[in-house]
């Protein structure tokens, strides 16, 4: 069965959401890869693949993903392409967790640089608070994860995190949709950000946001239970999309390279 080319399109377009964002930009331009699990067909998954002319997150186009089965063995792709060499780790994911729709990986540099140094992402902004608000799950190697024993272990290690850190290595994460996961490494990264300026700042003694600050933001109450917004909403037909930051990077990408 052919892969549906809308897709190839949305998986192209989120990998070039991950150079317009600063994830994969200088050294890491052609480092990282993001997939989708194809709707009606659970068994297989789009991702950027490798052995293009020009090999860099910023250039790639629908007609450059790569097919492939959850076993990471290459199902259709242009010519002269091969599977991204972490194939494993995405395609372990799939077979492990059938809530997962999506999977990113990339070399965000706070975020290496943390793992590196030891120390534990703790909450201290409200981006990303639910992905760091218990310890990450680390990967203790920094080569490249391309055997069925490495892909199974990074994904049994991640087990119901969105996130895990591959030590000097990046980070993977996971998502219900491209959005989801796209918009994970971005929080993700932001918080390793603010960890890494509060241990220069301070030290390893450094304050984060206390649990119960925590609790109030993951819990906290839908606008649509607050009188103030009844109306609106009922107009709306719901709450409002709020995840702009996808919306505007998707919209600087959106015409084909």
């Amino acid at each position: 069965m052919t892969t549906p080319p809308e897709i190839m399109r949305d998986v192209a377009l989120a990998n070039r959401v991950l150079w317009a964002s600063g994830l994969a930009t200088g050294v890491t331009a052609s480092r990282g890869h993001v997939s989708l699990r194809i709707p009606d067909q659970p068994d297989r998954f789009v991702v950027k693949g490798r052995g293009y002319r020009l090999d860099a997150l910023s250039a790639m186009r629908a007609e450059d993903m790569v097919t492939c089965d959850l076993d990471g063995n290459f199902i259709e792709g242009p010519e002269g392409s091969t599977q991204c060499f972490e194939v494993k780790m995405h395609s372990w994911l799939y077979r492990l967790y059938p809530a997962v729709h999506s999977v990113v990986h990339v070399h965000p540099r706070y975020t290496v640089l943390m793992s590196t140094l030891g120390q534990t992402l703790r909450p201290m902004c409200q981006e990303g608070l639910a992905l760091v608000r218990e310890p990450l799950p680390v990967y203790p190697h920094t080569k490249v994860v391309v055997t069925d024993e490495e892909g199974e272990q990074v994904a049994r290690l991640m087990g119901s995190h969105q996130a895990i850190l591959l030590l000097g290595h990046g980070a993977t994460t996971t998502g219900a949709s491209l959005e989801e996961s796209v918009t994970n490494m971005l929080d993700l990264e932001e918080q390793a950000r603010m960890n890494y300026l509060a241990l220069s700042a301070l030290g390893p003694g450094y304050a984060s946001i206390a649990d119960e600050l925590v609790e109030e933001v993951v819990n906290a109450p839908s606008h649509a239970d607050l009188p103030h917004f009844k109306e609106p909403f009922a107009r709306t037909r719901g709450q409002p999309r709020v995840n702009g930051v996808w919306q505007y990077y998707a919209a600087q990408v959106a015409r084909e390279p």
